[in-house]
């Protein structure tokens, strides 16, 4: 599965972005996805999820109250919209493909991941 993100950039703290992933594959909606982010010297971590229907969410305590991971299954594509970022938001966001259509929080649990988009927030 290709998956590709857009919409990384540098931004003000206490500005909003938006993250897209477009995946290229028939079977888009019969899987969670997610957004995975990674900073320099930091693990992997996972920001938020989304089941294979959209009907179950996660969001990491970091972002939690001020991201929404809305997906299209018509369009195949995940996005990822983040509020009142802070320079700690920088970092590389990943889009990744679930191996199962139900949220699971582990990163190996994720089977195709895209190249990332780079996200830097200015103090």
């Amino acid at each position: 599965v290709r998956l590709v993100e857009s919409g990384g950039g540098a931004v003000q703290a206490g500005a909003s972005l938006r993250l897209s992933c477009a995946a290229f594959t028939r079977t888009f909606s019969s899987y969670a996805m997610g957004w995975f982010r990674q900073a320099v010297g930091k693990e992997r971590e996972l920001v938020a999820a989304i089941s294979w229907n959209g009907e179950d969410t996660y969001y990491a305590k970091f972002v939690k109250g001020r991201s929404t991971i809305p997906r299209n299954n018509a369009k195949n594509t995940l996005t990822l919209e983040m509020n009142t970022l802070t320079p700690e938001d920088t970092a590389v966001y990943f889009c990744a493909k679930n191996a199962v259509g139900k949220i699971t929080i582990g990163a190996r649990e994720f089977d195709s991941w895209g190249q990332g988009t780079q996200v830097t927030v200015a103090s």
